[in-house]
């Protein structure tokens, strides 16, 4: 039997959503957040090995392949977005979980790990800039403002999922053929179950939704406010962060000891693209192993 085989997919009610997740093994919960324009299958490589320790669950976050798609941007808040993952961790029957997110799973992570403490045990985020740095680059960093062009392409309506829908959605392949250093990462195969994925009915407008929620809400006053007065985080946190990555600079793993009580692990890893956990998936899983299970 494959590894494949020894997972399941479960569809679980939380904070007013269905959520598709994948679940395998028995121990302590790990969650896992994926990005845009992903689904769960970016944790292909992480699942299987996690799970001879641990409990994985890796969802298709709200607005994604098989779990629901609310409409309107006011359904993407952070606020329901770090609901949907204590949702989960109740739903499974735990107090609490390791939780580890990329891209727009890291911001979730972030952000649960500041205003939901008392159910996290360990942080990881690879490849998401800590909210305050993300902010005071945006302002101050004029080639990260120039890296981030997208976000601002995604407030159009319309306009980006048209995009990404052209020509049996070649900008989701794209996004992963075209960024990655070695390109033997991702498969056809691999590169079908994105764009498929990103063809289910609402997809692309729910992915960016979260950009489009997080930019309605972000007044000059609420910007100063996650800049000056993040919460400081508590809990054991490791940063993975591949150092060839087109949308974040590494800068912004920079001067992030005052956002936190101890200092985070950061690990870099050179000569690879954003989707760090899919192209060098055998580094991130050793990184994974140790740190989570240190405890």
């Amino acid at each position: 039997m494959s590894q494949e085989e020894t997972w399941s997919h479960q569809v679980v009610e939380t904070n007013g959503v269905n959520l598709h997740c994948v679940v395998q093994g028995e121990g302590p919960l790990v969650v896992l957040l994926h990005g845009f324009p992903e689904f769960w299958y970016s944790w292909r490589h992480q699942i299987p090995v996690l799970a001879e320790r641990f409990k994985v669950v890796a969802p298709d976050m709200r607005g994604y392949n098989l779990s629901d798609k609310p409409a309107g941007v006011e359904s993407y808040t952070m606020d329901l977005l770090t609901g949907d993952v204590a949702g989960l961790i109740d739903a499974f029957g735990c107090e609490r979980a390791h939780v580890v997110g990329h891209d727009w799973g890291g911001a979730v992570a972030w952000t649960f790990a500041a205003t939901c403490p008392d159910l996290l045990d360990r942080l990881v985020v690879m490849n998401a800039p800590h909210p305050a740095v993300f902010v005071n680059n945006l302002r101050s960093n004029r080639r990260q403002m120039l890296r981030s062009w997208y976000m601002f392409f995604f407030q159009l309506p319309g306009l980006p999922e048209a995009a990404f829908r052209a020509f049996d959605y070649a900008q989701v392949r794209r996004a992963f053929s075209g960024w990655a250093i070695d390109k033997s990462a991702f498969s056809e195969a691999d590169l079908d179950a994105f764009a498929r994925a990103a063809a289910q009915p609402g997809a692309l407008a729910g992915g960016m939704n979260y950009y489009r929620a997080a930019f309605r809400g972000m007044t000059p006053s609420r910007a100063k406010a996650i800049a000056a007065g993040f919460p400081k985080i508590g809990s054991p946190t490791m940063i993975v962060w591949a150092e060839e990555d087109r949308a974040l600079g590494k800068e912004l793993t920079y001067g992030l000891d005052p956002y936190f009580t101890e200092p985070p692990l950061i690990h870099y890893i050179p000569d690879c693209s954003h989707w760090v956990q899919q192209e060098q998936p055998l580094l991130v899983n050793q990184y994974l192993m140790e740190f989570l299970g240190e405890v």
